[in-house]
């Protein structure tokens, strides 16, 4: 992945510049607590102000930053930190619209089953709660002067980066020939339909299908059918001018490229999930964690960062699919295994994510 997209960092005041060597940012922000809880020296915080349903197992949240907050841009995702039975945790969300004239913060939630922080913010967030924001980041977004054809392909909550993208083309009037492919099992499953139908019927340019993989389809702008090249061709025409993105789970993804790739004007994407991959590697090897001179047994074949958790580590996680870089961190010897593709890496020196890269051999980290 190439380096992240990020707003420019905010420089700060005179005063601040002054007083910084004479302040400790933790006893601020505990005593600034106290009088506004979001508050702080230089930390990112949000309060929940807004929920909305969305859809059968989905809400919309809106959170309304602190100053420190540097902005995004439309198709880009953030880190919340969310204290859940009094323990930290870090999830990635994609922000669903550009930046609001109101300065408030979307993320559109699905409960997924067995998911922690999926299910606490659908259905126990309460308004007023406050969590930590991390930077902006992600690659997936529109040049400064959009023109020519693009084609979204979303498949379930792939949807979300890709809403902030439609969002942001319709507030400029819709530039572009722009034709959005949205797949879900069933329709009662399917996020911002009604605005989706609405924008379509307001901008000639913007053409939107429905694709449905376990419902019949009704007539109008829904089809069933799941990703192939026949069903490409029939909902989006001819292709080789088209810049194509994507976003799903991984399955999706990586049948959109194999299908489209080589056939577009251009191809980006993002996974939220892993494609399954087949990693035969057995055993155990060592890893030794060169900061804290401890050596870990662990296995083969296992994501580096479920193997460290396993043996009681935190190491700082976000996305756990390769997309934010919480969890990037230097190895300076041993063979890895790149878990989505499979692929054997062996360059001595290299930065890695832990959450999708196994060991192949013995390995020294910097953690």
């Amino acid at each position: 992945m190439n380096a992240q997209i990020r707003p420019p960092p905010r420089r700060p005041g005179p005063l601040k510049r002054l007083l910084r060597p004479l302040v400790k940012p933790d006893i601020f922000d505990f005593w600034a607590s106290r009088f506004h809880r979001t508050w702080t020296w230089e930390r990112p915080l949000a309060r929940l102000v807004t929920r909305e349903v969305e859809s059968a197992d989905a809400v919309t949240l809106l959170f309304k930053p602190n100053r420190h907050w540097a902005g995004h841009r439309a198709g880009q995702h953030v880190n919340l930190g969310i204290e859940i039975d009094g323990i930290r945790v870090t999830r990635s969300y994609s922000l669903t619209s550009p930046p609001r004239a109101d300065g408030l913060l979307p993320i559109t939630v699905k409960a997924i089953e067995g998911g922690r922080v999926s299910q606490y913010l659908s259905r126990d967030a309460r308004i007023g709660d406050i969590v930590d924001l991390g930077p902006a980041f992600g690659e997936m977004t529109l040049p400064a002067s959009p023109r020519g054809s693009f084609l979204l392909l979303a498949a379930g909550s792939g949807i979300t980066p890709l809403m902030a993208l439609v969002r942001e083309l319709a507030g400029q009037g819709m530039p572009v020939d722009l034709t959005l492919l949205y797949w879900v099992r069933r329709r009662e499953e399917a996020c911002f339909l009604d605005e989706l139908r609405a924008l379509a019927s307001a901008h000639p340019a913007f053409r939107f299908r429905l694709l449905l993989t376990r419902d019949a389809a009704a007539a109008g702008d829904e089809a069933e059918g799941r990703i192939d090249d026949a069903l490409l061709t029939a909902q989006a025409g001819d292709l080789s001018a088209q810049q194509v993105m994507a976003c799903g789970p991984g399955g999706f993804v990586d049948a959109a490229r194999h299908l489209l790739a080589s056939r577009v004007a251009s191809f980006q994407a993002e996974a939220f999930t892993a494609a399954p991959v087949t990693v035969v590697d057995e055993g155990e090897v060592d890893i030794r964690l060169q900061r804290s001179g401890r050596t870990l047994r662990v296995p083969r074949g296992e994501s580096l960062l479920v193997a460290l958790e396993q043996q009681g580590l935190k190491p700082p996680s976000g996305c756990r699919m390769g997309i934010c870089n919480t969890c990037a961190c230097g190895k300076s010897a041993g063979s890895t295994r790149h878990l989505p593709s499979g692929a054997l890496i062996h360059e001595p020196t290299q930065a890695l994510k832990l959450c999708i890269h196994s060991a192949a051999t013995d390995l020294e980290l910097d953690l």
